[in-house]
Parts: structure tokens; sequence; C-alpha cells
């Protein structure tokens, strides 16, 4: 089973190829609040003030950047919600790739260094 460490020392490669239920349901067992939901791993950021709300939005574009892989997100006065999916996994029809695992646990690593 994956922990925390181990997808933060991975890097985010080109995939088509989509994560099994099973393997899904381990890599969510390494990451603290996040969940599935229609073929995406979603979690809410909360956050004191809109400040520091784009703050976290700012520091977690680089991630997004420098991993090339982005997400969807939706950024209130004190919340930034996250949603990841791999739009080339399964013949372009979408899904969980471990990508998505791998900016989740940057994510978090953000979140917990600097807001929480």
């Amino acid at each position: 089973m994956p922990n925390t460490q181990e997808l933060l020392a991975l890097k985010c490669t080109h995939t088509e190829t989509a994560l099994t239920h099973g393997d899904i349901n381990d890599y969510l067992t390494a990451l603290s609040g996040w969940s599935e939901i229609d073929n995406h791993i979603v979690k809410n950021f909360k956050f004191k003030n809109y400040y520091e709300t784009t703050a976290f939005f700012n520091a977690i574009t680089y991630v997004f950047h420098a991993e090339d892989h982005h997400p969807e997100i939706t950024l209130t006065y004190s919340n930034c919600i996250i949603k990841f999916d791999t739009h080339s996994v399964n013949g372009g029809k979408g899904g969980l790739s471990l990508n998505d695992f791998i900016c989740a646990a940057k994510v978090d690593a953000i979140y917990q260094q600097s807001f929480s």
C-alpha cells in the first residue's frame, strides 16, 4: 500500500492507464480528507479569509505547472475545492491515474506546511 512520502517523491508522467478501483482505494488511504466522487478525487480546503485562500491557490498552481497536471478548482472567500482526474485515460474518456494522487499529496503538503 502506498504512503504519502512515496507519492511526494514521484513526478507526473503522461499516461493513458487508469487505476483500478482497488488501486484508487489504496491511494486514498495514503491521503487525508480526499474523496472519490464521479471519477474524480475531491477535497475542500478551508481558510480564515480570502487572502489565505488566494495565497494557497497561488502556491498550488506552481505545482500544477511543474507537474503538467491541472485540476478543476473552485475558489471562494474561504474555500478552495480541488477536483483531480486524468483526461487521457480510458481511451480519452477520463478517470483516475497515479498523477492525480501525486498532485493531491503535493497539495496536501503545501497546505500542512503553510496553512494548518
